[in-house]
């Protein structure tokens, strides 16, 4: 099968690129690049960034990059991984590699200087192909039919490449999510399915990051539903999940045109019960801030409805930040059947939590001090009761009003 040649990717042709790929071959090295450069170039997606692939062991890439004046950073010496920061642009620069070794989290390796080998222990087969820095694609395992046809299949036996390392599990799911057109392989599927116990075996630290990569993938749906069939979801979350309102939720997104989110995804699908923020934190291992907002979608409700008057919102909205907002409301919307009526008015308090710019408290300590109260715990007491008036009351901004309001508070106070 004759390949495409990918002369002219402006990835491929920039200077700093060029100028890795001179460093190693000017040492009498082959280099090419691999991986998702090449995959998205033939798919006429993005290329976020550069992986190359070289015969030159980790020492002799450093020394090459010396003698070209390019910097490093000995990023993995032991699984020959090299960053050279070529036009401050770094590149992850990695030897030839078999596996000798796995345990199906990490793999011992050793190095090679045949192409056939590192690519067969690569996980798919569009992540084999390779190119050169003029273009030329070489593709030792047969992966471009698959490019052609978008699908996404083991390189191999499928259990084999599952076995060295059990997140390709979850890997699977992504890739198919992200690049393929069609079903599932049936292949991958039910090597999956059958070895779904391995995932056990993974941090929540690994299952975290894979699994809202999926969650944020085109077809997220269907993933999650597929992971759902085959039992592997439940083992991911540490519980089972709400599959409607998931779906339900990446509708309402798209009607609105938000980009995917992961952690609000994440809600939909897990936060179930009061306790199961906590419990997913816990599990996958997720940061502070990412617990925080699901811990937040948790507690979503009536100031969240469609039906919540615009004060509420905005009163909500004042505390606790537009996102949060958003967030709960998303969630409620998403846990409903709602009719053209109910989705009119969630796209208008949405559209309200986009466009409505917060006020700042109008009085501070010195003004109540001002009024004849002594510095203490008191002007604070007399801040709060104003602010919550002043919440209560729509934002009033009448000088008059506002200063006779909190000449009030102030009088009971002394009171």
């Amino acid at each position: 099968m004759t390949m495409p040649s990918l002369a002219g990717a402006p990835w491929l042709t920039h200077k700093s690129a060029q100028a890795v790929f001179a460093a190693l071959e000017k040492s009498g090295f082959e280099a090419r690049a691999v991986g998702g450069a090449v995959r998205n170039t033939m798919l006429a997606l993005p290329v976020k960034d550069l992986d190359i692939a070289t015969t030159a062991r980790p020492e002799d890439v450093l020394e090459a990059a010396a003698a070209a004046g390019l910097k490093t950073i000995p990023t993995g010496l032991k699984h020959g991984t090299v960053t050279v920061i070529s036009g401050r642009i770094p590149f992850e620069v990695t030897t030839l590699r078999r596996d000798a070794e796995t345990d199906g989290r990490h793999a011992k390796v050793e190095f090679t200087d045949n192409w056939t080998e590192d690519a067969q222990r690569r996980d798919f087969t569009i992540n084999a192909l390779y190119c050169d820095r003029h273009g030329q694609v070489f593709d030792p395992i047969g992966g471009y039919p698959d490019i052609e046809k978008r699908r996404v299949r083991f390189i191999g036996k499928a259990e084999d490449r599952i076995r060295e390392d059990y997140l390709r599990i979850l890997r699977f799911f992504r890739f198919t999510s992200e690049y393929a057109t069609g079903p599932a392989d049936a292949v991958g599927l039910k090597a999956s399915a059958d070895l779904k116990d391995g995932i056990a075996r993974l941090s929540g630290e690994r299952l975290r990051s894979e699994l809202l990569r999926i969650l944020e993938t085109p077809r997220a749906a269907l993933a999650v539903g597929d992971m759902h069939e085959t039992g592997i979801l439940a083992l991911v979350l540490g519980m089972p999940g709400n599959l409607d309102r998931l779906q339900r939720l990446i509708a309402r997104e798209q009607l609105l045109g938000l980009a995917p989110d992961g952690i609000r995804r994440l809600g939909a699908l897990a936060v179930t019960w009061p306790g199961s923020a906590m419990f997913l934190s816990r599990h996958l291992r997720l940061s502070n801030a990412e617990y925080e907002r699901l811990a937040t979608m948790a507690m979503a409700g009536s100031p969240h409805a469609s039906t919540a008057p615009e004060t509420d919102i905005k009163a909500y909205i004042y505390r606790n930040g537009a996102s949060a907002y958003r967030d709960c409301a998303l969630m409620v919307w998403a846990a409903e059947h709602s009719d053209d009526g109910a989705t009119n008015l969630y796209r208008k308090r949405l559209e309200l939590a986009q466009s409505w710019k917060v006020p700042h408290l109008p009085v501070n300590g010195a003004d109540v001090m001002d009024l004849g109260l002594a510095s203490g715990p008191r002007v604070g007491r007399v801040l709060s009761a104003f602010e919550d008036w002043w919440i209560a009351a729509d934002f009033p901004t009448d000088a008059a009003i506002l200063t006779a309001k909190l000449r009030e508070f102030v009088k009971v106070t002394k009171a």
